[in-house]
């Protein structure tokens, strides 16, 4: 798309960050995300490094009838921004703990790591994903699972206090329980489908370590280590989280089982949970141990440089032992899928309860997350695609009918498929919030909240 000329220098008057179109020195740098495997290719990009700038890119997107994508880590890049108007808030990375209210007011910019290490200088943590550069603002406004304390405090969006947010009319609005209560509702659960948050305030708690670490088996012990796995988490308490994962660095690889544990409490409480665990098998590597919280993303290894991910999820009811029979057929050694992982994650405990203040939560009643996902070259998605849904299809019969928002990836995003990972009451307020503050849908570069007709 071809602007006014004078419309950017207006803009570029306007915005203190970059902005930038197509062939300009810059754009690609602006544009990328850290899933490679969606390319974007908006018609405008906009470094922004403050609220006003937002406002800014807002108001021009509106006046030119283009959709807002925003990127900040770009970890949750599943639809591609072409022909929008993209910020890129990653300049907006302040972190201002509040020890005595134990809370932190974050930009949306911050990365997790950068969260954690703030927290830690007064003993605190937070809610966060497993990886360090993963986004705080985007992973907990999609509802938030922490593999760490997830099960102890519940979802991250369960801990949001308030949301400073720049709605498609170019307004900057702070949303709380005593302010713009339909928008604080929406936004703690619906994702960015409500307009561009620029802040949000969020819990901590006292927590400064763990018990726990990694165990890497070889795939010939994946029967034993899977059986034990089962074991585990079949009465846990909510201090306990663990994930199996079947993991191929590259295709060709033989399989190793990775199990992440994490237990917020005693150490020698701990051991005592994890020993049948760690006798079940030879470690091939055995890094459990007394950890502090700052160490919390190292805990799943997740790679920190860029690269396409292309992922399918469920959430299943429970992990019976035939469950458990059909994972291994369908991601064991002999399987035949492409390098990557498949991995399933504990749900339950505090996940499974309603939070104190109301939000737009999805489904709580899953006891486990199913995740599949595979790297690759961009464009890859139709190769990958049949070995993902194998994996998927063979735990169908255990599926809880829904997903988590934060791992649905980019293979379908329809209307019906978004609809599914919130209860039907939840998913028609959604659609009447979409409808007061959004009518037009600039907020669509995503998963999408279509307004209500």
């Amino acid at each position: 798309m071809d602007f006014d000329s004078e419309d950017l220098a207006r803009l570029t008057t306007r915005v203190a960050g970059p902005v930038l179109v197509p062939g300009d020195e810059r754009f690609a740098e602006e544009t990328a995300t850290w899933n490679r495997a969606h390319p974007h290719r908006p018609a405008l990009a906009v470094g922004a490094t403050c609220a006003a700038d937002v406002q800014a890119a807002v108001r021009f997107a509106a006046e030119h009838e283009l959709p807002v994508a925003v990127v900040a880590t770009g970890h949750g890049a599943v639809v591609p921004a072409d022909g929008a108007v993209l910020i890129n808030v990653r300049r907006m990375d302040v972190v201002v703990v509040d020890a005595k209210r134990c809370t932190a007011t974050v930009g949306a910019g911050t990365e997790t790591q950068s969260l954690i290490l703030e927290a830690a200088e007064d003993r605190l943590a937070p809610l966060t994903g497993s990886a360090p550069t993963l986004g705080v603002v985007g992973f907990t406004l999609a509802g938030g699972v922490s593999p760490v304390l997830g099960r102890r405090y519940g979802y991250a969006a369960d801990h949001v206090h308030a949301v400073e947010i720049v709605t498609a009319d170019g307004r900057l609005r702070r949303a709380d329980a005593g302010h713009e209560s339909d928008l604080f509702w929406a936004v703690r659960g619906g994702g960015g489908n409500f307009g561009v948050v620029t802040s949000l305030t969020v819990s901590l708690f006292p927590v400064t370590g763990f018990y726990g670490g990694g165990l890497i088996y070889s795939g010939d012990h994946v029967s034993e280590v899977v059986a034990a796995y089962r074991a585990l988490v079949a009465d846990p308490p909510e201090e306990l989280s663990v994930s199996l994962a079947l993991v191929r660095l590259t295709p060709g690889d033989g399989l190793v089982v990775h199990v992440r544990t994490a237990y917020a409490g005693p150490a020698e409480e701990g051991a005592r949970l994890l020993a049948g665990l760690r006798d079940a098998a030879p470690a091939l590597v055995d890094e459990v141990g007394q950890m502090p919280f700052t160490a919390a993303t190292a805990l799943h290894a997740d790679p920190v440089a860029p690269e396409a991910v292309y992922e399918l999820s469920a959430n299943l009811s429970g992990f019976p032992a035939e469950a458990a029979e059909a994972l291994l057929t369908a991601a064991g050694p002999d399987a035949g899928i492409p390098a990557g992982l498949v991995e399933l994650r504990q749900l339950g405990g505090a996940l499974a309860r309603e939070a104190g203040t109301p939000r737009a939560a999805g489904h709580r009643d899953a006891a486990f997350q199913l995740l599949a996902s595979a790297t690759g070259g961009p464009g890859a998605a139709e190769r990958f695609r049949p070995a993902l849904h194998r994996v998927v299809d063979a735990l169908a019969p255990w599926s809880a009918g829904h997903q988590q928002i934060n791992f649905r990836g980019g293979y379908d995003v329809a209307p019906r498929t978004i609809a599914a990972a919130y209860p039907a009451d939840t998913w028609a307020r959604l659609t009447r919030i979409k409808q007061a503050y959004d009518p037009h849908n600039m907020f669509r570069v995503n998963h999408n909240i279509r307004p209500h007709r």
